[in-house]
């Protein structure tokens, strides 16, 4: 998926929103798999990998090409993680 057909598919999803035809859950179902798969076409066999954990970590997703990788990426992006895991989003 390339940009323009990213945004043109969450264009659609608030468009449907608006006119109430889609709930709130709807629309961030919609806009969060449009995003999720432009990002991982986008940086090629990446998958996004969720945290669990402390505040400072859980529920933050990052995209990896490993659950090695993807603990790596989370201590970068966090100052101070704490003990967390990652698993895979489908």
């Amino acid at each position: 998926m390339d940009r323009i057909s990213a945004l043109r598919n969450i264009e659609a999803a608030l468009a449907e929103f608006e006119a109430g035809s889609q709930s709130l859950a709807d629309l961030e179902r919609d806009v969060r798999g449009t995003l999720r798969t432009y990002a991982t076409e986008f940086e090629g066999d990446l998958q996004a990998y969720r945290a669990s954990g402390g505040d400072a970590v859980d529920g933050l997703v990052v995209l990896a090409p490993s659950e090695t990788a993807a603990r790596d990426r989370v201590r970068d992006l966090v100052s101070d993680p704490g003990e967390f895991t990652v698993a895979a989003v489908e």
